[in-house]
């Protein structure tokens, strides 16, 4: 690949990664749900509408560790956007769950995402998108490992 299209890929990329936060915000964070901040809605998406999760699936879906997640926790609880439950089974294990309120919004953030997604692969061929797929595969791997070495 030519020096200048890896440079014009990188400008790319961080122009991207750069108007997605900033749109997200915007998009997601409307008068409605003007309480919360961005990565409260990554929070409530990693939490999900499907079976309630622990701390400890939720904090490494985010890759943060259990007592950061814990403060953010407190403020979504106070907010009204997940409540707690103790197991049944163990009584030291926590789930989390999204209320009404918090499934609502979690809706309202997978919304955002799936028009962008549309927008994304609109006009890509079947082919071009497992490419595109294989390279956002290849980005997450790196920047995974990127992770675990800090």
């Amino acid at each position: 690949m030519a020096q200048m299209t890896k440079r014009s890929l990188n400008e790319l990329l961080v122009n991207l990664f750069n108007h997605v936060m900033d749109l997200e915000g915007k998009a997601v964070i409307t008068e409605e749900y003007k309480d919360i901040t961005n990565n409260d809605m990554h929070i409530i998406e990693a939490i999900g509408v499907e079976e309630p999760r622990n701390m400890s699936v939720i904090a490494h879906r985010m890759s943060v560790t259990v007592s950061t997640l814990t403060t953010n926790m407190n403020g979504l609880e106070k907010k009204g956007y997940i409540r707690r439950e103790r197991s049944l089974e163990d009584k030291r294990v926590v789930y989390v769950l999204l209320t009404e309120k918090g499934k609502k919004a979690f809706y309202h953030h997978r919304d955002f995402h799936k028009k962008m997604i549309r927008a994304i692969v609109k006009d890509l061929t079947e082919e071009e998108m497992e490419v595109l797929y294989r390279c956002l595969k290849n980005l997450n791997g790196f920047l995974e490992r990127e992770a675990e070495d800090k």
